[in-house]
């Protein structure tokens, strides 16, 4: 099982400026790098200052010039949001700048707030049919000479300009329902699975829906999966305490712009009560510490075991926590020194 860092910029409030925000989220990058993981992940958010992330391809472009080996993927871009030739355009570019780093992860958004603002009345399901439509458009202008002629898109013979340096691209799929496996499947890419807070029971049911959908399609050769799990190795029991804290208030915030209920102020949501976040009890810390990779090095290595054993090929360490920098890369570190050397063969 191959290793990798999911991160962006992100903030509960407007204490950190965004520059400094930036700052760190290279960091926490540059650390990944230097210690050996496989690939950093980042995706694509608007107008939400909880996750700060507008166009993947112009940090990964930044990232490649501060790295050397990390493979660099977005995770991920909002099909919706994209026309397949300038899709494939700033891909290929990316994919050129990073020396053929780029894996290309790709999803229907989740966050109403977004839908509205970018393509009003759009919703979730029309979000995945766009998603199946882009995927195929964005290999066939790569390839060149490629006329579109679908229900979100027209256009004449298209070369993608430039072309990347890959041969081809990795592209992953969010996916969630049995639908999206099959799909992902049956094109030929990877799978990215978040089951959130909801623990092993969920990570081992998406590793079910992945399973039957290769066993559905034996001809195609079988991808890769990637799970992405919101992770902390603490220092102690108190550090780990501490984090479950955070995390379960990270999660009132993630719920909280996902039913888009609340009053946005300067990109950022009005602020929840103490009463508010005592009173989610699906989000307290005993959910988080139950349900996510936090503990000790010997708790995380432990809960991994069991993820690999399933046939996960890459475990994404989600960084993204509302825990402060120093807390973040303290894990980080603990995590690459102690933890990843326990699944080296």
């Amino acid at each position: 099982m191959k290793f990798s860092l999911f991160v962006h910029m992100e903030r509960l409030d407007a204490g950190q400026s965004h520059k400094q925000l930036y700052d760190e989220f290279v960091a926490l990058c540059e650390i990944a790098d230097k210690g050996g993981m496989h690939a950093i992940w980042t995706g694509e958010h608007h107008g939400m200052d909880f996750t700060i992330a507008p166009n993947p391809f112009v940090t990964i472009a930044d990232l490649a010039r501060r790295t050397s080996k990390v493979r660099l993927g977005t995770g991920t871009v909002i099909a919706p949001f994209w026309h397949p030739i300038k899709l494939a355009g700033e891909a290929a570019m990316a994919d050129l700048i990073s020396d053929g780093r780029l894996d290309v992860g790709i999803a229907r958004g989740a966050y109403s707030f977004e839908y509205e603002r970018l393509l009003p009345g759009l919703d979730a399901w029309q979000a995945g049919q766009r998603m199946r439509e882009l995927i195929p458009a964005v290999r066939g202008v790569w390839a060149g000479d490629y006329a579109h002629d679908g229900e979100f898109w027209k256009f004449p013979a298209t070369t993608s300009a430039p072309r990347p340096l890959q041969d081809p691209v990795p592209i992953w799929v969010a996916a969630r329902d049995p639908n999206s496996h099959e799909f992902a499947v049956v094109n030929g890419c990877n799978v990215q699975v978040t089951p959130l807070w909801n623990g092993d029971r969920e990570i081992e049911s998406l590793m079910e829906r992945f399973e039957a959908a290769c066993s559905k399609a034996p001809e195609v050769p079988r991808p890769k999966i990637m799970l992405l799990l919101h992770t902390y190795v603490g220092a102690d029991a108190a550090d780990v305490a501490q984090a479950t804290r955070e995390l379960s208030v990270y999660y009132n915030y993630f719920f909280a712009w996902f039913k888009n209920e609340r009053p946005i102020h300067q990109g950022l949501i009005q602020r929840l009560s103490e009463e508010e976040i005592a009173a989610n009890a699906t989000l307290s810390p005993e959910v988080m510490r139950a349900n996510l990779a936090l503990g000790t090095v010997d708790e995380v290595i432990a809960r991994l075991k069991h993820y690999e054993a399933l046939g996960y090929d890459e475990y994404s360490f989600w960084i993204d926590t509302g825990v402060s920098f120093e807390r973040k890369k303290a894990s980080l570190e603990r995590f690459i020194a102690d933890v990843m050397p326990a699944f080296k063969d």
